[in-house]
């Protein structure tokens, strides 16, 4: 029996450095260490062994046990390193090659508008106020001079929720909820940005929703000087520094007097051209005096403050700015469209 082991154990380890791949050393495993094994074989035929030879008989056995597994370890161990060699042999990689590029994304043209627009008013002392787009009737409305049934409603077409809860059509909202909060003290100096909306057929040049930025001054001795400048200085920063502007009488339900403010044609300078329809001006924006009555309905007495407001559509402004022919662009998320605004 001591012979039969040893000679298992020969042919074992001699197997196991012949082998040439991983699938064969197991192999052998499961024919030499396994319940089937001659090994095992060996064991079983202990019981006819005297009681002094059964120790020597064990042990020797455990010692052939340990020297297969113990070159089949080794062998895996060696199979295994030559491989890996094998593998990053095929798989070399030139590190002089070049990179892939990383692709970068572009802020898009009407972030890019709102955030130049809020650095230019922050610059000039306002602060931005933010508000709900789902808004109630009194806010919408009613709190900026647009009783019920008043005709002036009709100007905007709206999405209501329920009766007295809709999405909101303006910014302006959130001046009268900025004017509650001051409480009737003044100063006041905010812009409004945000999305608003209408029910409207969208086409090259109009759209269901859309972007806003409203600005409202409040306090003593304002007076339409003021907004002039103030527009001037918008104008300047956003079409070029020999920018000028007009105002034409207008009418808006939550100024007094209102005024449509436009800029003279940063494409031709003035001289008429496609872009400003032959007259040398293109409308940009509303604006006006804040109505005695939108004071009042806030806390603040007008006998006392005054101030102005101003509009404008976020789209347009980009659109004039960009030289873009359609606002449906904005919203089709096609990246041939944003990627021409990447900043480096």
């Amino acid at each position: 029996m001591q012979e039969t082991l040893k000679q298992l154990e020969i042919e074992a380890i001699a197997k196991v450095e012949a082998a040439s791949s991983l699938k064969e050393v197991n192999d052998i495993r499961v024919q030499y260490l396994g319940k089937k094994g001659p090994i095992t074989e060996v064991l079983r035929g202990m019981g006819k062994l005297s009681a002094e030879e059964r120790p020597k008989m064990g042990a020797l056995a455990n010692e052939v046990r340990e020297q297969i597994a113990s070159a089949i370890a080794e062998k895996n161990e060696q199979l295994e390193a030559e491989e890996v060699k094998k593998k990053l042999a095929s798989q070399t990689i030139d590190v002089t090659l070049p990179a892939s590029p990383i692709k970068i994304g572009a802020r898009h043209p009407l972030t890019i508008v709102v955030e130049d627009i809020e650095d230019l008013f922050i610059g000039m002392g306002y602060t931005v106020e933010e508000g709900p787009e789902v808004e109630t009737d009194y806010y919408n409305f009613e709190a900026l001079n647009l009783p019920k049934e008043h005709p002036a409603r009709d100007m905007q077409d709206s999405f209501y929720i329920t009766e007295d809860t809709l999405m909101r059509t303006q910014t302006s909202p959130v001046q009268a909820r900025t004017l509650e909060k001051y409480k009737g003290q003044g100063p006041v100096k905010i812009i409004c940005p945000g999305k608003v909306y209408r029910r409207d057929s969208d086409d090259a040049t109009h759209s269901h929703q859309f972007m806003q930025i409203e600005g409202l001054v409040v306090d003593h001795n304002i007076s339409m000087s003021d907004l002039k400048g103030t527009l001037e200085t918008v104008a300047r920063k956003m079409f070029g520094e020999d920018r000028e502007i007009r105002l034409r009488p207008s009418f808006f339900p939550f100024t007094e007097p209102s005024v449509e403010v436009d800029v003279s044609c940063f494409k031709c300078g003035g001289k008429g051209c496609s872009v400003c329809k032959g007259t040398g001006w293109i409308e940009i924006l509303g604006a006006g005096m804040v109505h005695p009555n939108v004071l009042r309905m806030s806390g603040f007495d007008p006998e006392t403050y005054q101030g102005f407001a101003f509009g404008m559509g976020v789209e347009r402004i980009a659109m004039l700015k960009y030289g873009i022919d359609d606002i449906r662009h904005f919203y089709t998320n096609d990246i041939r469209f944003t990627k021409q605004f990447k900043q480096d």
